[in-house]
């Protein structure tokens, strides 16, 4: 749940439109994020999910609308402007370089340097604390990616994120190609990060992980907000049946649910 009902908003995205040609992605879609929330955002896959994602960190440009980071009103015209905002993105396939190590993989592109040589003595001391911080079990910072489980993959590129001292992270379909064992690992960093305050958007077709870890979901439907619900107040079918019906009226908006 969000700290308290006086929260403010660590993103707010508002009427929020885009088409590519003659489709219609997103029509007048709202978001709102508060700091330390683990946010589901689901629907089906013409939804509109990743693209009101992209478009949040600055890989794509909106239409129209406006988003506010704690408060302030911004335009990201790239990835890199939203992550010095604070906001990672964590794509399904990582975006990880398998015949690198782990700690070459957390500090990919900014390798800490000492005069013209790389610092690898503090690399893989300040990447053994990231994985330490996460309570990630990596067998070795100087171990090759492509050795890894798809499990522990997907925890350096948390690790990675995490490394940039984000506000928000977005995980795309997280879960989508782990393990029983691996998915439970990796929601359970989830809870770590939201214990330090950093907010996260989910967005995953897996109900069940969302509904574990989650504090609020989000239902789109062909582009557009149908409605959300929080976790403490629905179950899994009554999310199903807002999914599949796509009527707005049947979810309440989180304002709504707050003063419920």
């Amino acid at each position: 749940m969000p700290d308290s009902p006086r929260s403010a908003p660590i993103i707010e995205m508002r009427g929020i439109e885009k088409a590519f040609g003659a489709v219609q992605a997103l029509r007048s879609v709202d978001l709102v994020l508060y700091p330390g929330e683990i946010l589901g955002l689901v629907g089906d896959n013409s939804a509109g999910k990743s693209t009101l994602m992209k478009i949040l960190t600055g890989a794509y440009q909106r239409d129209a609308g406006e988003i506010l980071v704690a408060g302030k009103p911004v335009h990201f015209k790239s990835p890199h402007e939203s992550r010095a905002a604070g906001i990672e993105m964590i794509y399904q396939d990582f975006a990880l370089c398998g015949n690198m190590d782990v700690g070459q993989n957390i500090f990919l592109g900014r390798w800490p340097r000492r005069g013209f040589f790389v610092d690898r003595r503090r690399m893989y001391a300040e990447a053994e604390g990231v994985l330490k911080r996460l309570k990630v079990d990596v067998n070795s910072v100087y171990q090759k990616v492509e050795s890894l489980s798809g499990g522990r993959q997907q925890s350096v590129a948390i690790a990675r994120a995490i490394s940039f001292e984000p506000r928000v992270v977005i995980l795309d379909e997280p879960t989508a190609n782990l393990s029983v064992m691996a998915t439970e690992r990796l929601l359970e960093t989830m809870l770590e990060l939201k214990r330090q305050g950093v907010a996260q958007i989910i967005i995953s077709h897996r109900l069940v992980d969302i509904f574990a870890v989650g504090d609020r979901v989000m239902v789109l439907k062909r582009g557009e907000y149908v409605g959300d619900r929080y976790i403490g107040n629905t179950d899994e079918h009554e999310v199903l049946e807002i999914i599949v019906s796509g009527t707005r009226d049947q979810a309440l908006t989180a304002d709504q649910a707050r003063n419920a």
